[in-house]
């Protein structure tokens, strides 16, 4: 596969030559174009030197070849990283003052871009626009990173992984060129969809110091974000305690509590297509929050916690979704165990009725099962009556199969207009 990577100047151009590497050692070969700026952080030489091609970023070098033309039509796949704010803004207004912003606009091949910045460069209103502009044009810009930036700063803005990078940008392209056969829609078959999936597990505060929980790690929904992404679609993470990182590529909104999350929920599912409450979502939570850390008393007495019923956030959101008339596909998951008055799939079918969603994932959870394992194993059951269907392996193998079977319900019951 022919590849353009468009290098932008940032400090975290030097984490480029390492996806470059992930990029030539897969068999591509790839064009570097680097901007000005970013040839102040890493040298012309060291791009020759790993890409085996010679790099320019003038498009009066080589005129005869017609580069600034040329390469963009040739391109299978452009990746742009780091994608600075001041780059992202002359892709949206389409300025051509340099060799990759006239590549970039010559472009027939899907292109992915990654942002990195400081975040209140990312955050700022006119980079949020000028990626929606983007985004809205079909271009792939992935969400980035959380973390430590330039100084002594930490938030979103930090370049993605490498390797996350190079899976996203490989999956984008691989989507596309199979969606392009006439065959099938490939491995994009979310493209253009919007999907919103709370994962991991809420905390309900007793004190400062304690909290209720539950035993979720955040996998399952994490895995399916990240099938989700791969399947094409724009996603929204809505992340409680999580033992593992939001896959990149997603926008990330994280809560603690179940009505914050009722909150992030309800505003994140407007206008999505498909809704997946996977997160593990506390049934109670304490009456009284003590503002101090409660403390064991002299005379023994012990503690009476006094529990309130949470929010049923599945069902409200179906409640919102059928008031509004949307064609909006919810998906709910359950964790349920078997006792002397119903087994596992008798209490989820209960429940699929009761919740009123369109799809109900069920795990038969326990001490060993399901929580914080990398194993899944799930029953998809469904409101129309089909008949259920089983699904087991890795979490990314089960998310595999639910997101398969959402874009099977989608294309059959709300197929695009």
């Amino acid at each position: 596969m022919r590849i353009v990577l468009g290098v932008g100047g940032g400090i975290a151009a030097y984490k480029v030559a390492s996806l470059l590497r992930l990029f030539t050692e897969a068999g591509h070969d790839v064009t570097v174009i680097p901007t000005e700026a970013a040839t102040r952080f890493v040298g012309v030489a060291t791009w020759e030197a790993l890409s085996g091609n010679p790099v320019s970023n003038s498009v009066f070098d080589d005129v005869p070849l017609v580069n600034h033309v040329r390469l963009g039509h040739e391109a299978d796949l452009i990746v742009v990283a780091p994608a600075t704010a001041d780059l992202l803004a002359r892709a949206a207004t389409g300025q051509a003052n340099d060799l990759l912003t006239n590549t970039l606009l010559m472009a027939r091949g899907p292109v992915l871009f990654a942002p990195a910045m400081h975040t209140e460069m990312w955050q700022h209103a006119a980079t949020q626009a000028n990626v929606e502009t983007l985004r809205s044009r079909g271009v792939t810009v992935l969400e980035p990173a959380s973390g430590r930036l330039t100084g002594s700063d930490s938030g979103p803005g930090r370049l993605p992984e490498p390797e996350a990078i190079f899976d996203a940008a490989l999956a984008l392209a691989d989507g596309l060129r199979d969606a392009g056969t006439g065959e099938s829609e490939g491995i994009f078959p979310l493209a253009g969809r919007t999907v919103t999936i709370s994962a991991g597990g809420t905390r309900e505060p007793l004190d400062p110091v304690r909290f209720l929980g539950n035993r979720s790690s955040g996998k399952q929904g994490v895995a399916l974000a990240a099938a989700a992404r791969d399947a094409g679609a724009t996603v929204r993470l809505v992340a409680a305690h999580m033992e593992v990182p939001a896959p990149a590529g997603v926008e990330l909104i994280e809560v603690e509590t179940a009505l914050q999350l009722r909150e992030a929920m309800l505003s994140a599912a407007a206008g999505s297509d498909v809704v997946i409450m996977a997160a593990a979502v506390a049934d109670f939570r304490p009456a009284d929050v003590s503002g101090t850390k409660i403390k064991k008393r002299d005379d023994h007495t012990d503690p009476v916690i006094t529990l309130v019923r949470n929010p049923d956030i599945l069902h409200e959101l179906v409640a919102v979704r059928d008031d509004a008339g949307t064609s909006q596909l919810v998906v709910g998951f359950a964790a349920e165990t078997g006792d002397a008055h119903g087994d596992v799939l008798e209490y989820a079918e209960a429940k699929l009725k009761r919740k009123g969603c369109d799809l109900l994932v069920v795990n038969h959870v326990g001490a060993d099962k399901v929580f914080g394992q990398d194993h899944n194993s799930v029953v998809i059951l469904s409101r129309g009556g089909a008949e259920p269907q089983s699904a087991s392996g890795s979490k990314h193998d089960v998310a595999a199969v639910v997101i398969d079977r959402i874009s099977a319900e989608l294309s059959r019951v709300f197929p695009r207009t």
